[in-house]
């Protein structure tokens, strides 16, 4: 399928325009799942050319999407992960969890970036995050479409381990997003610890339905999960 290679043309307007030196590009994955976390990779890529074929990650194969985040993991100048749990999701709502997985994210980095390229047209972090919201910068921007990948790739890997426990549910083939695989084990046998609970869906499920939960304000919780490459190249 052609596309339109992504290029570093936010990054050196933000340059040029604020004196960032240091840009990360954000971008989430598991935003629309029932269950799992919602992930958020920040990537810093220097100015350097990207592997050949990187765009965003649901325009790849598996195949090459899992090829492109191996070589992506050690070609950026820094990646760091950051998660939110279904408990969390549940708690605080989805933008909230948003913005707590990204700024662990960003926090997760070897240095505090100059300024952040967020995929898409809200910005869920606010301040004190110097933010560029760019629609499409997936497929547009290196450093977004870079996060993207990676961030798809380690989440469904996440998510296939937890299916390990949870066969019926097909978190191996769905990542935790709806299914008829996974619809079915849900009315089948009911929602597990991993499934957001404050969701919609469990309106349709009259045997547990009774288990769906109000969102109500939590506070944020002490443990972090980050992960990154570390080292800077530019």
């Amino acid at each position: 399928m052609p596309y339109e290679a992504p290029t570093h043309t936010v990054e050196r307007s933000l340059r040029a325009t604020t004196g960032a030196k240091i840009i990360a590009g954000v971008d989430e994955v598991g935003r629309g799942a029932w269950a799992g976390p919602v992930t958020v990779c920040a990537a810093v890529t220097g100015l350097r050319r990207p592997p050949e074929g990187l765009t965003d990650s649901k325009l790849l194969t598996v195949k090459r999407r899992t090829a492109l985040a191996e070589l992506l993991t050690d070609w950026v100048t820094s990646f760091a992960l950051g998660h939110a749990s279904p408990e969390e999701i549940d708690a605080l709502g989805m933008t909230a969890a948003l913005r707590l997985a990204a700024v662990r994210a960003l926090e997760g980095l070897p240095v505090r970036p100059d300024a952040v390229i967020l995929d898409g047209k809200h910005d869920y972090l606010g301040d004190p995050w110097k933010v560029r919201t760019v629609i499409k910068g997936d497929q547009s921007c290196i450093a977004v479409a870079a996060a993207s990948v990676i961030a798809k790739v380690r989440r469904d890997a996440m998510m296939a381990e937890l299916g390990a426990d949870c066969a019926p549910f097909g978190f191996a083939a769905n990542a935790g997003y709806p299914s008829p695989v996974h619809k079915a084990a849900l009315a089948e046998s009911g929602p597990t610890e991993h499934h957001r609970l404050s969701w919609s869906y469990l309106d349709e499920l009259p045997r547990w339905r009774h288990l769906k939960k109000n969102r109500v304000p939590a506070p944020r919780p002490a443990a972090v999960e980050i992960e990154g490459q570390l080292g800077f190249d530019f």
